[in-house]
């Protein structure tokens, strides 16, 4: 893997990226379904490799002549294959990054019943996901129990998640996990919107919202989908908030990712020296070396943000800045995994692979229906879509179901779904426990977990049933 070698991968993914661009701009279906070019670049990318390109030369008996590998060399493939794990730390570093850290009683107060409800989504694919596995998956298809994860981490997690627990996978002998887990990840995402918008469909025509009063509300206009905007509407992708020539702002605040990654390394470290030197000696177990960095680095960027908070007197930290670099590191990650997804593994476990998919989906969509108007006290529709998007496998489809549910802004859903976050991304989606969950699996079996989940699934529902729900 030389220095050039990783150049050119970069330079080639960048010309995935854009094919993947111009393929949606001339698909209207595409764009109907707000499908990413990422994903439609990594889909290409998959296309034109050794999956796919370089099986069906083979089997046309070519592959002495062309193209038995794909397009791409295997050196760039296995660049491209650790890419998805190195993005990860940084797409969760910048996640709280320039934002203003409030208050636990300020986030309770606005988006209580919407963590309450997100909450009990997660938990419960960690539920349904270990009792099938249980009772299904190992019993009939012999596949490891730590299969029971896969659910919470592909759905509420998404490709950044699934692509950084690959190496937790191949450390515990489950390294199948991994392709599993990207390709329910995908699933997630292009369910998440068709269902997305029956839900919406389904609502308006029920009288289930309160924003929208008429089906025909439900579009968003031809260059949102087409994802251009309009020259005379573009606004600024951040401030430059130091001169270019004492440092340029965009190394400044890559330079400020940096460090929370740094921080959240620093903590892990500490944590697995705490960790062998107490119990894992007597015990023999070692958790903390099978967590990966990126939950850390979101911790780190919490604290980093927290003392800039304080002593940044400059403010030199622009969110904007912040949010171009975590969507590029998005971008590279989604058109990097896809492209190097083992279709013969899932294809190896089709029928596991298409229940865990069912079952997370029909779990997503009872958590919406019928928990949703039972937790929240007031626009229960408009908010839990945004749970319902993001349980699917992105932040980003939970925002564009709110955006087309509430165009006006009008529901405290959008406000309430950012502050959730706080309460919600570092412990699940990606968090600590989504990132401990598959060790724990491997060192005390898949029941303790399941009860521990089962617990906090119904602390959750009851207290959005019980508490916020008779508000």
């Amino acid at each position: 893997m030389s220095a050039s070698m990783v150049g050119m991968s970069f330079l080639v993914l960048g010309v995935v990226l854009l094919l993947g661009k111009l393929i949606r701009l001339k698909s209207p279906q595409l764009q109907s379904l707000f499908i990413p070019s990422s994903l439609i670049g990594g889909f290409l990318a998959l296309l034109l490799g050794p999956e796919l390109l370089g099986n069906l030369v083979s089997w046309a008996g070519f592959n002495e002549y062309f193209f038995s590998d794909g397009l791409f060399p295997a050196e760039m493939l296995d660049v491209w294959t650790t890419l998805p794990g190195l993005f990860i730390n940084i797409i969760f570093a910048t996640l709280f990054l320039g934002k203003k850290i409030p208050g636990i009683r300020e986030i309770w107060f606005l988006a209580g019943p919407q963590v309450a409800h997100g909450q009990t989504i997660a938990w419960g694919q960690y539920v349904f996901g270990i009792l099938v596995t249980l009772l299904i998956l190992t019993p009939f298809f012999g596949i490891d129990p730590m299969a029971g994860a896969l659910i919470e981490i592909s759905f509420e997690g998404g490709h950044g998640t699934a692509a950084g627990m690959a190496a937790t996978f191949q450390e515990l002998g489950f390294s199948d996990a991994a392709d599993l887990a990207l390709g329910l990840a995908t699933v997630g995402i292009l369910f998440g919107v068709v269902f997305g918008i029956v839900l919406l469909n389904y609502g308006v025509r029920k009288g289930k919202t309160e924003v929208l009063s008429s089906a025909d509300h439900i579009s968003l206009d031809e260059r949102y989908q087409s994802g251009i905007i309009d020259f005379d509407s573009r606004e600024s992708a951040g401030k430059i908030t130091t001169r270019p020539e004492s440092i340029e702002p965009l190394s400044l605040h890559f330079a400020y990712v940096g460090v929370a990654i740094g921080i959240g390394y620093i903590i892990l470290q500490v944590l697995i020296l705490i960790e062998k030197i107490t119990w894992g000696n007597a015990t023999d177990i070692y958790l903390m070396s099978h967590i990966p960095l990126f939950p850390l680095a979101m911790i780190g960027g919490i604290l980093l943000q927290l003392f800039l908070d304080k002593f940044d007197v400059h403010q030199t930290l622009d969110r904007n800045l912040m949010m171009r670099i975590q969507g590029l590191s998005l971008d590279i990650l989604i058109t990097s995994a896809i492209a190097t997804l083992s279709l013969t593994v899932i294809g190896n476990n089709l029928m596991p692979f298409l229940i865990l998919a069912t079952v997370g989906i029909a779990w997503n969509m009872i958590a919406f229906l019928f928990l949703g108007p039972r937790m929240m006290p007031s626009y229960w529709f408009e908010r839990s879509i945004g749970n319902f998007g993001q349980s699917m496998g992105m932040t980003a489809s939970g925002l564009l179901l709110m955006r087309i549910a509430d165009p006006g802004n009008r529901s405290p859903a959008l406000e309430g779904f950012g502050y959730k976050q706080l309460l919600f991304e570092p412990i699940v989606g990606g968090g600590i426990f989504t990132a401990a969950s598959v060790p724990l699996i491997f060192y005390f079996g898949p029941l303790p977990v399941l009860i521990l989940a089962a617990i906090i699934m119904l602390f959750w529902s009851g207290l959005g049933l019980f508490y916020f729900g008779r508000k």
